[in-house]
């Protein structure tokens, strides 16, 4: 499970280096005021080498660990644009996400600046999150979609 001061602590760091991502998921649906318990943290990525670079810096300076020079622009534009990384200490991952098959690319991603435990955070937008889980297989994610939909009074595009 992810702790809120460590999500709190890699946000931060993402902040300082000025990286271009949004946060989706458990963790965004929880800041958007839904209780959903979570194993990872997800953050989709702008996949220029620049930004991969200063996501990098941020999460080296969270996570003293070699295993994060493997990450790469290339692997993150790729074929398969999810890279999952589990961090030495933690029973938690981080997934960085460069595309959503074609329905989403980071440029695709609605998003909203708020602040959080004095932290400024790029978030997805309820109807973003929405629509990212309202059409997948898996429960959970329709459960979530279920719960933003009834939250925020969304009705399908």
């Amino acid at each position: 499970m992810i702790d809120l001061d460590t999500a709190r602590q890699i946000l931060a760091a993402l902040d300082r280096e000025q990286v271009r991502y949004v946060l989706v998921g458990g963790v965004a649906i929880n800041f958007h005021g839904l209780a959903r318990a979570t194993k990872d943290i997800d953050l989709f990525v702008d996949v220029a080498p620049d930004n991969v670079e200063r996501l990098k810096r941020a999460l080296r300076s969270v996570f003293d660990d070699p295993a994060l020079d493997e990450i790469t622009a290339e692997d993150l534009a790729g074929a398969y644009p999810t890279i999952r990384y589990g961090p030495p200490t933690g029973e938690f991952v981080i997934d960085l996400i460069g595309r959503l098959g074609e329905a989403f690319r980071y440029e695709d991603i609605e998003a909203v600046e708020v602040e959080v435990a004095g932290v400024r955070v790029r978030l997805a937008t309820p109807r973003t999150l929405y629509r990212m889980k309202r059409d997948t297989l898996r429960l959970q994610d329709r459960a979530d979609a279920e719960m933003l939909r009834r939250k925020f009074h969304l009705e399908e595009d």
